[in-house]
């Protein structure tokens, strides 16, 4: 994989089968921080194979834990022998989720020197709540040269109330709590289900947490955790993509190995779209043969509400409906960049602030366009599935990112999709 690949796509076919969603990437990142409480040897298994994953075994292994990656991507992690307590700013600045090591390393080794995430004051993206939190635990911070310096000998139970929901924030300070002496209550928790696969992995090396998947988190700190075998559960954003490629292209798609629960908000809007929803234990189905999608109107907000990780996708969805459909983004400014894009494709879309009126018009045509983000890049391969002609997606180094094999899962489909060099 280069960073000079693109995907070039035939646009016009309706997508049909089925299609495997691999494990979060979400769980995965925090899961895999997590390891580094355990005194013991820890295995995760179900992780996709992405490039953040692989920085994260990189950041692990460089802080001398002993990491092996089988054929199945199955990741075994030791973190007995880490000796270097630092996440330096080369591998921050490319995964922002590397400020999760800093609540374990505090925790259990009671230093952490972590780089801030590049390119981003204190305060856009609340690194401020991870630093209050962990201070009201009894962590002594510094924040120089770029990295968040904290100390502490054993850290101590307190009652933490956010001041923004922030799903990170809410993983590092449960990992920071989980050996704390005494207890620790987390307020205004995030409730995402990537929250819950954290908490239910600490769990089974021996934490005690209760609430996760509500706003009040309570954790009773231990002495030590042991090893353990953990499958991460499936990516509710890949899941919702795969259902829109099966909407937007006026097609039938089944996903497996997924769960629906964690996708209501988004099976709704599906329905609300024209498209006949089908759930089992493990699997959905869409269903929008024959018919044009109805435009939908969409507001973001944190889980259980719909998430700003599927805005984009409904964004392309919205643009060939029949309507006119209204998005609010409410978690993240500028986060409307594929909307440009979609505009060179044709798509009518006004912009105010953090809202998008889009009028669905009857076709696409295909264009070159480039990715700006990994959730924005998904949106323009879904328009560039029903566009006119062959669109060419560049810069797909942010799709990788979070999309296991995305051609080869559209080419089981039936898409006309192909990775080129560039």
């Amino acid at each position: 994989m280069t960073d000079v690949d693109k995907l070039q796509i035939q646009g016009g076919v309706p997508l049909e089968g089925e299609v495997r969603i691999s494990g979060a990437k979400n769980a995965t990142l925090p899961i895999l921080a997590g390891a580094l409480l355990s005194d013991g040897p820890v295995v995760v298994g179900n992780v996709p194979h992405l490039k953040d994953v692989t920085t994260t075994v990189e950041l692990l292994g460089g802080m001398g834990a002993t990491v092996t990656v089988d054929e199945r991507m199955r990741i075994e992690v030791d973190a007995t022998t880490v000796r270097n307590y630092s996440a330096p700013y080369d591998l921050v600045k490319t995964m922002r989720a590397s400020i999760l090591v800093l609540g374990p390393l505090v925790a259990r080794y009671g230093r952490a020197d972590v780089s801030l995430p590049g390119g981003c004051a204190i305060g856009a993206r609340p690194v401020n709540i991870h630093v209050a939190g962990l201070q009201a635990l009894g962590a002594d911070i510094t924040i120089e040269g770029g990295y968040i310096r904290a100390r502490a000998a054993r850290l101590r139970g307190a009652r933490l109330v956010l001041e923004t929901v922030t799903v990170t924030g809410t993983e590092n300070l449960m990992m920071a709590a989980v050996l704390a002496k005494g207890e620790t209550v987390i307020e205004n928790a995030a409730r995402e289900p990537e929250v819950v696969d954290l908490a239910n992995f600490l769990i089974s090396m021996g934490a005690k947490i209760h609430g996760a998947g509500g706003d009040k988190i309570v954790i009773e700190g231990v002495e030590r955790l042991h090893g353990t075998t953990y499958e991460v559960l499936p990516d509710r954003i890949e899941s919702g993509t795969y259902l829109v490629a099966g909407a937007i292209t006026g097609g039938h798609v089944r996903i497996k190995n997924t769960r629906p629960d964690h996708l209501d908000a988004v099976l709704v809007k599906l329905q609300e779209a024209g498209a006949t929803v089908a759930t089992g234990d493990t699997w959905v189905e869409v269903d929008m043969r024959g018919r044009r999608p109805r435009a939908v109107d969409v507001r973001t907000a944190p889980y259980p509400a719909f998430p700003t990780d599927m805005q984009a996708q409904f964004a392309a969805l919205n643009t060939v409906a029949s309507g006119v459909g209204t998005i609010i983004e409410t978690i993240f400014e500028n986060r409307f960049m594929h909307m440009l894009e979609m505009r060179r494709m044709g798509a009518e879309i006004r912009l105010e602030g953090n809202t998008a009126i889009i009028h669905g018009v009857t076709r696409l045509t295909a264009a070159p366009v480039m990715a700006t983000d990994l959730r924005a890049s998904a949106s323009l391969v879904l328009a560039g599935l029903v566009a006119e002609g062959r669109t060419e997606v560049e810069r797909i180094y942010h799709i990788d990112r979070g999309y296991e094999a995305i051609e080869e899962k559209l080419l089981q489909l039936g898409a006309h999709i192909k990775r080129v060099p560039h």
